[in-house]
């Protein structure tokens, strides 16, 4: 089956079948008129639902400026990527060699963005990262993958503040309970190092695998003299650790990564994650009027609230419709392209928005709790992540410099080491 897209999403299991033509090699800048664009997300799976928050938020914006930018009619086609980094590199190298896409956005997972950016140093063509958050992929990697601009996040940068915010609630001694891959040790190693260089100790770190239902062997296994616990949980999991941590009677606070709270699971979990706290460059519940506009109008269209997930892609779209007003409408080139969107600065949804020199955002990071209220007019009382501190302008080197912060091995599950456990 053969369908072009043109400022359209269909949710078939057939978008993994879109195609145009043959052969290789990226779009030259004579297809001025038309910019084709491939997204991968997983739409099938566990991580179903996110992988449509994070379409639904291209296709938002992609909407709203009618199928163009300045003048290129958006042709967008989303590939599945099933949450698999081996089925994201297939879908990416079809996208580019069969559909001649301009670029390719997506990949949710850490590991799928490692796995994603050699593909486009190899076919030489653009890779957004919008959601994918591996640091080492704007840090010690970045040379190696230049044809790479992230407009997410790295795992460790809310991490790093939010440490020190944790340290400063006098918080001394933290268990940490997260999921065991690349996003998991990158978040717990960027809180631990930034809370630790500030007076606390992490006595206790826990790595359930991705995808648990069962929290039972992690739960009665933390330690009883921790002052709070810090879950970094992904899809289901987000879901289940509460649930659990509450019926087994925990009386700790509780902090956590962005995801372990996100909008796309916020509005499924009950009064047991009231008061929880976390940390990251997105809330619906930011008190601005762009916020406010852009949540009405994501939650009348797909009738719920945007996740970060939705957030991130409409401001990816924003990001790319900027560069394209400067060109006319014209595709620059894969080199050209990736150096003016390294200029780009915006007012996104989130706040300011800017990219260093390793391209990658520098934006303000939200400390958020968990509350029950009415926001944004909607009369009904829902939880909401209330936003209680926000560190303005944060970037991936956090206040430690960048030359000195490459010179440390990348946060894994070993580093930084776990020197107050027992």
């Amino acid at each position: 089956m053969k369908e072009k897209l043109t400022g359209r999403l269909g949710w078939a299991a057939s978008v993994a079948c879109f195609a145009l033509g043959m052969g290789a090699g990226a779009p030259t800048a004579s297809a001025a008129e038309e910019l084709r664009i491939g997204f991968l997300a997983p739409l099938t799976g566990p991580f179903a639902q996110i992988g449509k928050d994070m379409a639904n938020g291209f296709q938002l914006y992609l909407d709203e400026a009618g199928g163009n930018f300045a003048g290129a009619k958006v042709t967008f086609i989303v590939e599945d990527g099933e949450g698999k980094p081996p089925v994201n590199v297939r879908k990416a190298e079809k996208l580019i060699r069969q559909d001649k896409v301009h670029m390719f956005i997506g990949g949710l997972l850490a590991s799928t963005g490692y796995a994603l950016a050699p593909v486009s140093t190899r076919q030489k063509t653009v890779y957004v990262s919008s959601i994918a958050a591996a640091d080492d992929l704007t840090q010690r990697e970045s040379a190696k993958y230049p044809y790479m601009v992230r407009t997410g996040w790295t795992s460790s940068q809310p991490s790093h503040p939010f440490g020190q915010w944790a340290c400063e609630q006098g918080y001394k001694k933290i268990v940490t309970v997260a999921a065991d891959y690349a996003f998991g040790y990158e978040v717990v190693g960027g809180f631990q190092k930034a809370f630790e260089d500030c007076g606390g100790k992490v006595i206790q770190k826990m790595w359930p695998p991705l995808g648990t239902k069962d929290f039972g062997p992690f739960i009665p296994a933390i330690k009883k003299d921790a002052d709070a616990i810090l879950t970094l949980m992904v899809g289901p999991m987000a879901l289940q650790f509460p649930k659990q941590l509450a019926d087994a009677g925990n009386k700790k606070p509780v902090i956590g990564g962005g995801t372990s709270y996100d909008e796309y699971v916020l509005p499924s979990m009950g009064d047991e994650v009231i008061g929880h706290v976390s940390a990251l460059q997105y809330s619906a519940a930011i008190d601005t009027p762009k916020n406010a506009a852009f949540v009405k109008k994501y939650r009348s269209k797909y009738g719920k609230v945007p996740s970060y997930y939705s957030e991130s892609n409409y401001t990816t779209a924003q990001m790319i419709h900027e560069v394209l007003k400067k060109t006319g409408g014209k595709w620059p080139g894969a080199e050209k392209f990736i150096k003016m969107m390294s200029e780009i600065r915006i007012d996104a949804v989130r706040g300011p928005v800017r990219l260093d020199e390793m391209r990658n955002p520098v934006q303000n990071i939200y400390i958020k709790k968990v509350e029950k209220k009415k926001m944004h007019g909607y009369p009904q009382d829902e939880l909401w992540n209330t936003v209680i501190k926000t560190y303005p302008a944060v970037g991936q080197f956090w206040k430690y410099g960048k030359a000195d912060f490459l010179k440390q091995p990348v946060y894994s599950r070993d580093y930084p080491p776990c020197k107050h456990c027992e």
